[in-house]
């Protein structure tokens, strides 16, 4: 699943080079827990049995309810995630995420697609 699958208008879903998997939010979505549950049950349909590495474009969503916060502290088959914003208020959302529960996994946030790949990448190699 190279070119990606669309869900509504919410978020896209693909896998990239490397096989990591990369959940791209649209700008402006507000990720309520209908969402978060519904994008984490399509990464986990596209691994199978199989725990792959999870890069998640977030940059410019809207803060994420409380129910979404609980779905994303939830263990999914992400072996770790890289959060990717532009901006000190994706800062602020992913730490806000985090901070409330955490994730299940190691995960990091980057402003930079390039870096986040490259963490993923090597703590894969490492594995």
């Amino acid at each position: 699943m190279s070119s990606g699958a669309e869900f509504g208008e919410a978020f896209r879903l693909s896998v990239v080079p490397g096989g990591i998997v990369r959940l791209t939010w649209t700008p402006g979505v507000r990720i309520t827990g209908e969402l978060a549950a519904a994008a984490i049950a399509a990464v986990d349909r596209l691994n199978g049995e199989q725990e792959r590495p999870l890069l998640v474009d977030m940059a410019g969503t809207a803060t994420p309810t409380r129910a979404a916060r609980e779905h994303f502290g939830r263990r999914s088959t992400a072996s770790r995630i890289a959060l990717v914003g532009e901006s000190s208020v994706d800062r602020v959302h992913a730490s806000f995420v985090a901070g409330t529960g955490g994730f299940p996994v190691p995960t990091r946030y980057f402003t930079s697609a390039v870096a986040a790949t490259a963490w993923l990448l090597a703590s894969a190699a490492a594995e």
